[in-house]
């Protein structure tokens, strides 16, 4: 196995069995004798999920999970993250992925230079109630449009 998990303290059969069960979660069990090379970057993405599970956190904090990937491995990505929301396990994630963010969150905060400028369900997504929030909403409404005819 390449992907290996080193835990400290823990034996390497319990270490070996937490890094199989986070590939299983994110999908890329078929993959544990990869080497990174091997793997393309929404796998590699997705091995980083898996180290992360492994740990057993109570939380995940992802920071732009799907910045620097392609539209198809973007789905791949946040395929992933949708099936670890349906586990329970807490996600904090920093996305301008809108319709990702619309579709998964149970709370969404918009946060401009370090300041919480509004907060709530996800239906603030489509009735923001501040002009910063509204202004950065049809921005990446604009951006969005671009990218797709690019």
């Amino acid at each position: 196995m390449s992907i290996l998990l080193r835990v400290q303290g823990a034996q390497p059969e319990i270490a070996r069995a937490k890094a199989m069960r986070a590939l299983k979660m994110v999908g890329l069990q078929d993959f544990a004798a990869s080497l990174p090379h091997e793997l393309s970057g929404g796998q590699k993405q997705r091995v980083g999920i898996a180290r992360a599970l492994a740990a057993e956190p109570q939380i995940l904090l992802f920071d732009e999970p799907t910045s620097a990937l392609d539209p198809e491995l973007v789905r791949e990505v946040n395929q992933t993250m949708r099936s670890l929301a349906q586990t329970g396990i807490t996600m904090i994630i920093s996305t301008h992925d809108i319709a990702f963010a619309a579709g998964v969150a149970d709370r969404v905060v918009f946060l401009q230079n370090g300041t919480l400028i509004e907060e709530g369900p996800p239906a603030i997504l489509q009735n923001p109630k501040t002009p910063a929030f509204a202004t950065f909403l049809e921005h990446e409404k604009v951006t969005e449009a671009q990218h797709a005819n690019a």
